[in-house]
């Protein structure tokens, strides 16, 4: 299949189907988190999915193992919407989810700067904020540039210093390679 007919069709997608139950709650309310920290889309109860890659499998397919240990049950699933339009509702969903947490970063950045006290806490804080919204960000929205200016400013940096890229290398969970170069050397392969 060509490049361009791969772009007529929605992406693959991986799926969590998943039920734990209600008592004790500790357990759910476990999974609940780590869900919604990936940064998920729920498409119904008890079924999230993710855009497909290895690590997003491999996220889900632990959370599966902790639904099933904890005496539920869980499946997961590779799968295509069936439309592109069903697909960019599902990215516009997470975008706007992702939105809402820049919001509150470029809030709490420019209440840091009218405080003026304890800016070198609120960077740092802000920063790592910045760091975990990343993780979870599959399609970034217009506020992901913002939020970072906001956090520059904050942090008094000219724009573009590497310190305060819009995307600062992230290592990745496994093996510690930022993920910047490692797409770098994808793309020479």
């Amino acid at each position: 299949m060509t490049a361009d007919r791969a772009r007529d069709r929605p992406g693959e997608w991986v799926l969590l189907s998943y039920r734990v139950p209600r008592e004790p709650s500790t357990p759910r309310i476990a999974i609940w988190r780590k869900l919604k920290r990936l940064g998920v889309a729920q498409l119904s109860d008890g079924l999230v999915a993710l855009p497909a890659d290895a690590r997003t499998r491999e996220q889900l397919e632990w959370i599966a193992d902790e639904a099933i240990e904890a005496g539920g049950s869980a499946s997961i699933w590779l799968a295509r919407p069936a439309t592109l339009a069903q697909e960019r509702e599902l990215a516009m969903a997470m975008a706007d989810a992702r939105t809402a947490e820049y919001q509150a970063v470029i809030d709490e950045a420019a209440r840091a700067a009218v405080s003026n006290a304890g800016t070198t806490g609120a960077v740092r804080r802000l920063r790592a904020e910045l760091r975990r919204i990343g993780r979870r960000d599959f399609f970034p929205p217009p506020e992901r540039d913002r939020a970072h200016a906001a956090v520059r400013t904050l942090a008094h940096e000219p724009e573009g210093s590497a310190t305060g890229e819009p995307n600062p290398p992230e290592t990745d969970d496994f093996d510690g390679v930022p993920l910047e170069s490692a797409h770098h050397q994808e793309d020479r392969a």
